[in-house]
């Protein structure tokens, strides 16, 4: 599960920002968002982990009720910008949450792009920089993901042997069957 993915508050315009030499921010002439960046961010990053994980079970957060994810990907991306002489920044942090919500990886990311200067050429850098974050996501998920569901059962504490009586007899335990949300096909 993606989310939530919090994009900072300065990103939350239709105008395309432009980072100057002094590092300040101004608001481009000729180029702007087509819808909400944060939305399109969601959706970018969201198709990227299902293709890159090879999933169809990647969702956006929040989630059905009934849902548990196997890993919750919490993401705060505070910059995310460029110039025309300044190359593209992404700076980010991102948490993996298991299924009982314990962080289990969390990371700071610094990220830049080259390009050519122009507005489309930012842009087109800046979702290369959100490509490469998901790459970075993909490869953090896999091993969390990929873990059965029996180790997240608590361990029971070992008890003491018992020895066996001529009047023990073995038992079999019963097989039960396990109910998921997932089916399994094969050909």
């Amino acid at each position: 599960m993606l989310g939530p993915v919090a994009v900072a508050d300065y990103l939350q315009r239709e105008t395309l920002l432009q980072r100057q030499p002094d590092g300040s921010l101004t608001a481009s002439t000729d180029g702007r968002w087509a819808g909400s960046l944060s939305a399109d961010i969601d959706q970018l990053l969201l198709r990227q982990l299902a293709w890159k994980l090879d999933s169809q079970r990647v969702v956006m957060a929040p989630a059905a009720a009934n849902f548990t994810p196997d890993v919750q990907v919490v993401l705060s991306i505070t910059r995310l910008d460029s110039g025309e002489n300044q190359p593209a920044v992404l700076d980010a942090q991102w948490r993996l949450l298991d299924r009982r919500g314990t962080v289990r990886d969390s990371k700071l990311v610094h990220l830049e792009e080259p390009h050519a200067g122009t507005s489309a050429a930012q842009v087109k850098a800046q979702g290369v920089l959100l490509q490469r974050l998901a790459d970075q996501l993909s490869v953090a998920v896999k091993p969390i993901a990929s873990q059965p569901l029996v180790a997240d059962e608590p361990r029971k504490a070992a008890q003491p042997a018992k020895t066996r009586t001529d009047q023990d007899k073995p038992k079999i335990p019963m097989a039960s069957p396990i109910r998921t949300d997932l089916e399994v096909f094969r050909f």
